[in-house]
């Protein structure tokens, strides 16, 4: 964010685990060092050099952010239909879930090869698409706690859920694969795994559902995804406040 309003700056390659940034900048850009310093992080110039290298993110990486972002908008609509059949705000919870961390790979998308967030109103918006779809889905909650008879049907919840699992397990492997460090794709990479346990908490609430016979299980384990889409919501919106 610090050097995105640069036009001499054409683009950032981050090595995270090396502490280290590649900055992609035309021959004569003015110095750009001080912007960097005054993060306090302890940047300094390392060298100079002219190079041919594109500073754009390859064509793989876009394509994978592409296939993950489709799996987890595909697996949103059918956990969605199917919660909704099955009468469990844990699937709904987690297809909402999905469709935050779509949000997610798309914002990620828009991060390939830039010098910066320059959709910072784009993730603005997001942020509050995802507030708003916490706080409604933790209204519905709440209401069937106190008001809601209808029985959850733990097969179609567990089994839903299990597919759900194994899309976010192809999603992780193909994302690890990459091995790329740089800052948006270790978040993917975060996310997905966050996925993972959610699915775990999604199967483990169907099995309750049964074993109690009781749709309480199925209500809490709703309350916890939906908090953890409120918090991402609060990251994003803070992260698009920063200057």
């Amino acid at each position: 964010m610090k050097l995105e309003a640069r036009a001499d700056v054409l683009g950032l390659q981050f090595y995270l685990s090396e502490r280290r940034l590649e900055v992609f900048h035309q021959e004569d850009a003015s110095d750009f060092t001080e912007d960097l310093a005054s993060l306090s992080l302890g940047a300094r110039k390392i060298e100079t050099v002219q190079t041919e290298e594109d500073p754009e993110e390859t064509e793989q990486q876009r394509n994978l952010l592409w296939a993950v972002l489709a799996i987890n908008a595909l697996f949103f609509v059918g956990e969605s239909v199917f919660g909704f059949l099955a009468n469990s705000m844990g699937l709904v919870a987690d297809s909402l879930d999905m469709l935050a961390d779509s949000i997610v790979y798309g914002l990620s998308l828009m991060a390939v090869g830039k010098a910066a967030s320059r959709k910072k109103s784009v993730a603005r918006w997001s942020g509050l698409l995802q507030l708003g779809i916490a706080l409604l889905g933790l209204g519905e909650v709440i209401r069937r706690f106190f008001y809601f008879t209808e029985d959850v049907d733990f097969k179609i919840m567990i089994g839903v859920a299990f597919a759900a699992l194994l899309a976010n397990g192809l999603c992780l492997y193909l994302l690890r694969r990459s091995s790329n460090e740089e800052a948006h794709m270790k978040a993917s990479e975060i996310f997905t795994s966050n996925d993972i346990v959610v699915n775990l908490g999604v199967i483990t609430a169907g099995g309750l559902v049964y074993a109690l016979d009781s749709p309480i299980p199925d209500l809490v384990v709703g309350i916890i995804v939906f908090l953890v889409v409120l918090n991402g919501a609060r990251r994003i919106l803070r992260l698009a406040d920063e200057k």
